[in-house]
């Protein structure tokens, strides 16, 4: 007792050799130091594959810069049979551990029903004794498989005895072994890591009959489940919200949702080739995916009808629309498109002068653009002009009627390109 009870009780009934409470208490606890009361869990075949990471690294060398960098070594190991599964990867990444467990299940040729995951950050984003919470890509993952997640407790190692047995093995009889070797690339490292494993598989049991091979082949893989019809793609999940040009963003690119959740935040479902758009649990978009920077991918019918309408014009068509009312007014068209230093920033322009031919005549609309091309107007606001104060009317200006005049007293351009004339 922490009180000193305990150690009262026991002075009082040894009189003679009896110890004090400090005493007793430090032998009590060098006692309790020896009952490890552990429960040995049974594992059924087919049920629980273990995986994990290893602490030691595999140093692998650049051979173009002579950069040294470490690839971590992933683990599965099955409960029943011990069998082992061992791949180096490039990194601890989400998408690298779920694409090692999709491999991992092609080298069984089957699927368990449990993938116990330590606590690791790809697996599981926030860890807990009772409802641990997985990450979405994780789960995703295991759910293409068919198969659940049952995280260890936190600090348990017992808990996945089996893989810390497997780390251990693998460490020693893998990465151990290949220390005085060099590796120029991941996959001449791996390709010398599956040797030793399949080694350590067929390698006879110490205490045991057979090795993790043979009870594997017997036993376990019997058990396991079928892989499933369809290769699995890696999908990652984020959230964006939908910008003011109906598009959410992702890696630098734009993908567009319906206009009415202009606003609001959207899941974003990604895979290498596709980018899906989920709202309240529903697809309300599906793009391919773009690669780069600054790309759109946009659907119409996500826009309102005025943005369909904007996106519907072209260069090409706004000029084929200009010629129906006349020639100089097409031409007028293609200068102003070509005055422009992107089309884009032309459009406005004619969809102004397009409203104007909605207001006036098609005849007064062709004599203004004849007029503005004279004087060199590339502008919706002086065609407007133009036709307010019906100059549209008036005859078009010559451009040769009263030409500048030969004097003395008028300089030329070739006056005001020599540096250091004559001052006035």
């Amino acid at each position: 007792m922490r009180d000193g009870g305990g150690g009262l009780f026991h002075k009082a009934q040894n009189q003679t050799d009896g110890l004090q409470y400090s005493q007793f208490c430090r032998r009590y606890r060098a006692w309790e130091g020896h009952l490890d009361i552990v429960l040995r869990i049974p594992h059924v075949a087919g049920d629980k594959v273990f995986i994990d990471f290893g602490g030691r690294k595999q140093r692998i060398v650049d051979p173009v810069t002579g950069e040294v960098w470490y690839a971590p070594l992933f683990v599965g190991v099955l409960g029943a049979s011990s069998y082992l599964y061992a791949e180096l990867l490039p990194d601890e990444t989400e998408a690298s551990v779920c694409m090692a467990v999709a491999r991992m299940f092609a080298f069984f040729e089957g699927v368990s029903a449990l993938i116990v995951p330590d606590n690791m950050k790809t697996a599981v984003t926030k860890s807990s004794r009772y409802e641990p919470v997985l990450s979405r890509a994780f789960e995703a993952m295991a759910t293409h498989f068919g198969c659940a997640v049952l995280p260890t407790r936190v600090r348990k190692p017992r808990d996945k005895a089996k893989v810390e047995v497997g780390v251990q093995v693998a460490q020693r009889w893998i990465l151990a072994s290949l220390r005085n070797r060099t590796f120029f690339a991941l996959e001449e490292a791996n390709a010398a890591v599956f040797e030793r494993r399949d080694w350590i598989n067929q390698r006879p049991f110490r205490k045991l009959e057979g090795s993790r091979a043979s009870v594997f082949a017997t036993i376990e893989k019997p058990a396991l489940r079928p892989l499933p019809q369809l290769p699995y793609v890696y999908t990652t999940y984020t959230r964006a919200q939908v910008g003011l040009d109906c598009h959410a963003q992702f890696d630098h690119c734009y993908y567009s949702a319906p206009y009415t959740l202009v606003g609001k935040e959207v899941e974003l479902r990604v895979t290498d080739t596709t980018v899906t758009l989920l709202f309240a649990g529903e697809q309300v978009a599906g793009h391919a995916r773009r690669h780069g920077r600054g790309l759109y991918a946009t659907v119409p019918a996500h826009l309102p009808e005025s943005h369909r309408h904007h996106l519907e014009w072209n260069p090409e068509r706004l000029a084929a629309w200009g010629r129906t009312i006349g020639p100089m007014l097409g031409e007028l068209i293609e200068e102003i498109m070509k005055s422009r230093a992107h089309p884009e920033q032309g459009y406005r322009t004619c969809l102004g002068i397009m409203h104007l031919a909605k207001i006036y005549p098609a005849e007064r609309v062709e004599a203004a653009a004849t007029r503005a091309l004279i004087i060199g107007a590339r502008s919706a606001r002086s065609m407007r002009s133009i036709l307010e104060n019906n100059l549209d009317l008036a005859a078009p200006p010559d451009e040769n009627t009263d030409p500048t005049p030969v004097h003395a007293n008028v300089r030329g351009s070739h006056y005001y390109g020599k540096r250091g004339g004559p001052r006035c």
